[in-house]
């Protein structure tokens, strides 16, 4: 018990709660951008535009083979051999948003490719244009069908920040790794605060996915 007690002094739990506010900054960063991005990325691949929603599509199934730690390690040691430089946290950001922009864009193809083609029929019908029933019609049913598979895949990226300690970037995992270093008998406790904080941050996700399910199914 005297190993629980010194590991969750209020010197080391702040220190942990600093780390988990790089973490979640460079979620909630990642998060927005990929949405975005992966938006624009899903909806160049769907609408098959002549050679762009090829190259589009190439780009998205190589680097979703990709592993992160790749694209992670190219973007922060391998870049500067190019002449552009970045710092540990914009290097996680452009990395994590890179990667998930990809992975969006597929779930995102999919959920509109899901819609009943009909629906696009009948909003050209009604006098739409392509990109007002896109807009209008198509996008809200898709995403409503998109919300678990996305909130999923947001999940795995708050996850996967702990990958930046690699980069020695001082998120949650990295200050964990700081506290038990220096003495390894915190080791269990603070492995199990790392586990508490995690898991609040990925479930208060889950909990807003499934909310925005109820709310979009009423």
């Amino acid at each position: 018990m005297g190993d629980f007690a010194g590991a969750y002094q209020w010197i080391n739990i702040r220190y942990l709660l600093q780390g988990l506010w790089v973490t979640v900054s460079l979620s909630a960063v990642s998060i927005v951008f990929s949405v975005i991005f992966g938006s624009i990325l899903g909806l160049l691949r769907y609408m098959k535009i002549p050679v762009l929603s090829l190259i589009v599509g190439f780009i998205i199934d190589i680097i979703r083979n990709l592993p992160l730690l790749l694209i992670l390690f190219f973007t922060y040691f391998g870049l500067p051999n190019i002449g552009i430089r970045l710092d540990a946290l914009p290097a996680a950001m452009v990395a994590m948003t890179v990667f998930e922009s990809m992975m969006l864009a597929e779930i995102i193809r999919g959920g509109i490719q899901a819609v009943d083609p009909g629906q696009m029929e009948a909003a050209r019908s009604n006098g739409l244009s392509y990109g007002q029933a896109m807009l209008h019609i198509i996008l809200p049913q898709a995403f409503k069908k998109m919300i678990p598979a996305i909130v999923s895949q947001l999940i795995s990226l708050v996850k996967d920040t702990s990958l930046a300690t690699i980069i020695v970037l001082p998120e949650l995992m990295y200050h964990g790794q700081v506290i038990y270093g220096q003495n390894t008998n915190y080791m269990v406790p603070i492995f199990i605060a790392l586990t508490v904080l995690y898991f609040i941050v990925c479930f208060s996700l889950s909990v807003i996915s499934r909310y925005l399910d109820r709310r979009l199914a009423a």
